[in-house]
């Protein structure tokens, strides 16, 4: 969005703000000129007590596209949203979301940051979540650390979705699954008896299709441990396809049968409700 309103008589911005975009939610207003969106004759001003004098132009400019002049994603990865705030990343199966400790292997992270970049090295961007490097689907960057933070203190409350096709027909319409989980391994999440070492983890699923020797099922976090949902299907007996560590002896896509389909969430800086939906991808769609 880009509005202007012109100044009339002497008055500090914030409550010049207040008084001349009314339909606006004070709490959102605030947001926008703490995080730079608020600007006074063209240039970015973030305090509240900034004095304005008559003639003065003020101009809240909320950029909702990337930039043109930026290089192309590379394949696996495209960019479904993004503003002055955020970027919502559609990320292949085979990328992960940020190196590892060996430092091999193609990271979203690194890519978005040489988008971010363009003509300016300064910019960059701040993991909120990740997404294991076999999952593919919906994954939120922030592009300051404030915005980071507020994603990450309310990520908790936020809905994530997502689909998975595992081995076999598992025979429960819906249900919630519980499990302590041991998060200490590094290549495999264990199911364990609560402890100091463990936290617990909670998913709700819903079967949305049964094949003959596949399921087809949708996924809610309540939690978002390591490897939750891996963990709670193979717990189930109904590994996901493709997950070899946690007992799948099936691989028809040749990946990981696990989607990120949807992410819900209050914007960072607008406090705008966020909804994204990605379906499965066509080597995942065609087994169910």
């Amino acid at each position: 969005m880009s509005e202007q309103r012109t100044v009339t008589a002497a008055a500090e911005l914030l409550p010049f703000l207040f008084e001349n975009w009314p339909d606006m939610k004070r709490t959102r207003l605030k947001q926008w000129l703490k995080y730079g969106s608020v600007r006074v004759n063209d240039h970015a001003v973030t305090r509240h007590d900034h004095k304005l004098t008559s003639g003065d132009k003020i101009t809240i400019k909320v950029e909702r596209a990337p930039r043109a002049d930026v290089k192309p994603m590379p394949a696996g990865l495209s960019i479904i949203y993004e503003d002055e705030a955020i970027i919502v990343l559609n990320k292949g199966s085979g990328w992960l979301t940020v190196a590892t400790d060996s430092g091999s292997g193609r990271t979203a992270y690194a890519a978005l940051t040489d988008h971010v970049r363009g003509t300016d090295v300064r910019n960059r961007v701040w993991i909120v979540h990740r997404l294991d490097r076999d999952t593919s689907g919906l994954i939120v960057f922030a592009k300051t650390e404030p915005f980071k933070r507020i994603l990450q203190q309310n990520w908790h409350l936020f809905d994530k979705t997502y689909l998975a096709i595992t081995e076999g027909v598992i025979k429960r319409d819906a249900g919630i699954l519980r499990c302590h989980l041991n998060e200490t391994f590094s290549l495999r999440v264990r199911s364990v008896p609560p402890d100091e070492d463990t936290r617990e983890a909670i998913t709700h699923f819903k079967v949305l299709k049964r094949t003959h020797h596949t399921t087809l099922v949708e996924l809610k976090l309540e939690t978002g441990r390591r490897h939750q949902i891996r963990v709670h299907l193979s717990d189930m007996g109904h590994p996901i396809v493709g997950d070899k560590p946690y007992g799948a002896t099936t691989d028809p896509a040749r990946r990981l049968g696990l989607h990120s389909s949807e992410l819900h969430f209050l914007h960072p800086a607008t406090e705008e409700k966020m909804d994204f939906v990605l379906p499965l991808p066509d080597a995942l769609a065609k087994l169910v």
